[in-house]
């Protein structure tokens, strides 16, 4: 009895062998489709977030508008009481308030989509100092004025913002150190003094290179006239106190 349990649990083994490879293979299969679905899963969270995030501003701005309205009228309920009559007229009045505050933003987005169309219109009249000083507002503009994500309040400011960096150098006297090309195409490192954005006059260290510039359709033109030399470095002296202040006669464009 002894020498024949274990040929009977030898062969049993052999028997039971194939079906636990099927139920390995099976295991496996099933763990793949489980790995699937997850990653199909994890690719879904991700695209969603995406959209989340895209949406998330606008989204924000309401809350933080609804926010508003809810506490002022949890406020005037408290204030009230049990009394629904006023309550509900508070509410109808809160209601016409929320609605004239959309309509004010829709308002607002129109009319800072075509101050930004305009200010970008202008972008070649403006000289290099003020390109250079106000590039970081610049490149807030929105390419497409109709169609961005950006957020109205973000957009006004900075409107608002190149329109004062703009009067700033309008209203003022400014000089530069520049590089600016003479007749043989080389560069010339030159003084030049902004008269706001309406003209401009250079002129190099030795003095044998100088002339004026004007803003024109594409962007500013500028002309060589060696005889401004004197007065255009007579200029600076004035500006920077070397000299008492006088009357310079320069040549000026008027259009």
């Amino acid at each position: 009895m002894n020498r024949v349990y274990p040929r009977r649990t030898a062969a049993l083994a052999i028997l039971c062998l194939p079906l636990l490879t099927r139920a390995a293979e099976n295991s496996l299969s099933t763990a793949r489709e489980s790995v699937g679905q997850w990653v199909q899963t994890q690719q879904l969270i991700s695209r969603t977030r995406t959209e989340w995030e895209a949406d998330r501003e606008m989204l924000q701005q309401s809350k933080a508008l609804f926010e508003r309205e809810l506490k002022a009228v949890q406020e005037e309920m408290a204030k009230q009481g049990t009394n629904s009559t006023v309550a509900n007229t508070e509410r109808l009045k809160l209601d016409g308030e929320l609605k004239r505050s959309n309509e004010a933003i829709e308002a607002a987005r129109s009319q800072i989509s075509a101050m930004e169309t305009e200010l970008r219109a202008l972008i070649p009249l403006l000289p290099a100092p003020v390109l250079s000083g106000a590039q970081q507002l610049l490149n807030r503009l929105p390419a497409d004025p109709a169609n961005t994500k950006a957020g109205v309040t973000e957009r006004v400011q900075t409107v608002v913002s190149l329109l004062n960096e703009v009067d700033k150098f309008n209203n003022a006297v400014t000089v530069f150190t520049e590089k600016r090309r003479n007749d043989k195409g080389e560069e010339v490192s030159v003084e030049t003094v902004y008269a706001g954005l309406g003209a401009a006059y250079f002129v190099n260290e030795s003095g044998n290179f100088a002339g004026f510039g004007r803003p024109g359709d594409k962007g500013w033109e500028w002309t060589v006239d060696p005889a401004l030399a004197a007065d255009v470095r007579e200029m600076i002296r004035i500006y920077r106190n070397e000299r008492t202040a006088r009357f310079v006669p320069l040549p000026v464009t008027v259009r």
